[in-house]
């Protein structure tokens, strides 16, 4: 099965560009202000600037926190919705198998299947769903409409086979409606400004040592730049180092039933086609 890797930029590299310009920014500031301000200056401030750091940090501390609970939680919501949708589509498979006269179906579930791991994958991560993949579920029902059924058991099967499409497409939209959720850009603005504030304020002590001085403000800096590395990541699903992949989708696509399993390679019926 067809693996999709769906990388606009390299996330690695991006991290570590990210993380090297947080620590270019935290030096030149540091060198700006003791080159501007006197030393004396600076550590007649010491205790104001102590407790100015303490409350700020605090703040933000507390925002962090906040967004990045928020953005795993999405996250993890987000891959609930892709299993969900494979557990709906390997059901609604296995319910057509047991009524007469689905194998249109069952070969566009698999349509759908396909067009979901090769072309809507990519597109997620553009928060544009696939129009391939409509026009795949769509074909599902018009093959159901397109079912003549009997009375009795398959009366009973093709009411749970329509149960069961209904419950596909639900969570095709719950899929496709994690990949708009992201955090608003007031937040980010917020974000930013909160951690220049933060790292700002250690350039505001007057140490002796400019060496330690240096160190404590390059590790706040970096520490402040991953934490908000890890919010973008995490805040588009389906993109980055976090991505999640379509294997719950190529699962059901491997899928081969008892049934199917000793029936020739050729067999219209194996989901693996």
């Amino acid at each position: 099965m067809l693996r999709m890797v769906a990388h606009k930029h390299n996330p690695p590299f991006r991290l570590l560009l990210s993380l090297a310009a947080s620590m270019v920014i935290s030096m030149l500031g540091l060198i700006l202000t003791r080159h501007f301000a006197p030393l004396s200056w600076l550590r007649a401030n010491n205790d104001v600037a102590g407790n100015y750091l303490q409350t700020v940090g605090t703040i933000y501390a507390v925002l962090l926190a906040f967004v990045v609970f928020v953005v795993w939680q999405q996250h993890n919501d987000a891959r609930g919705a892709v299993e969900a949708e494979a557990n709906e589509l390997s059901d609604l498979y296995r319910t057509l198998k047991a009524l007469p006269g689905t194998e249109r179906a069952r070969e566009c579930a698999q349509a759908y299947g396909r067009a979901v791991v090769v072309q809507e994958w990519a597109a997620m991560a553009r928060r544009h769903p696939s129009p391939e993949a409509e026009l795949a579920l769509e074909a599902i029902w018009q093959a159901l409409q397109d079912i003549e059924v009997g009375a009795g058991r398959q009366e009973v099967l093709y009411a749970e086979v329509m149960g069961r499409f209904n419950d596909l497409s639900d969570a095709r939209s719950r899929r496709l409606y994690c990949t708009l959720l992201r955090v608003p850009r007031s937040l980010w603005v917020l974000l930013f400004t909160n951690g220049g504030l933060v790292v700002g304020s250690m350039w505001l002590f007057g140490l002796k040592s400019f060496l330690a001085h240096a160190i404590m403000t390059v590790a706040l800096a970096v520490s402040i730049a991953f934490i908000l590395f890890l919010v973008a990541d995490l805040d588009n699903p389906f993109w980055g180092s976090w991505q999640i992949g379509p294997e719950a989708f190529e699962r059901v696509l491997a899928e081969k039933p008892p049934a199917e399993a000793r029936a020739p390679a050729g067999g219209a019926s194996d989901i693996s086609h």
